[in-house]
């Protein structure tokens, strides 16, 4: 057994725990989407959030998509296009807000 995890071991197990912390840790990610750096921070919240709920290759399954592409779409030069996000958030069950300021 290993005695230490990654800081992304460690926030997928604390994902898998407590199902409440994702919905937040997108929120806040969301939040700070345009903010320098914040695009590539919300990619890596939805991977974390793709591995405690599953993994990439469930993901793919579930969009039909490869998961080359899935994993490309999640990564931190990742460019995915609308039509990608909505899928992957789908098979997620994550729902994106958006309000007027």
């Amino acid at each position: 057994m290993k005695a230490s995890r990654s800081h992304d071991e460690a926030t997928v197990y604390l994902l898998q725990q407590d199902p409440g912390l994702a919905e937040a840790y997108l929120h806040a990610a969301l939040e700070e989407i345009n903010q320098p750096g914040g695009e590539s921070a919300f990619l890596a919240v939805l991977r974390q959030v793709a591995l405690a709920r599953g993994g990439i290759a469930q993901v793919a399954a579930a969009t039909g998509m490869k998961r080359e592409a899935v994993s490309r779409a999640l990564s931190p030069r990742g460019n995915p296009t609308l039509k990608t996000l909505a899928a992957i958030c789908g098979a997620l069950g994550v729902t994106l807000d958006a309000r007027v300021t």
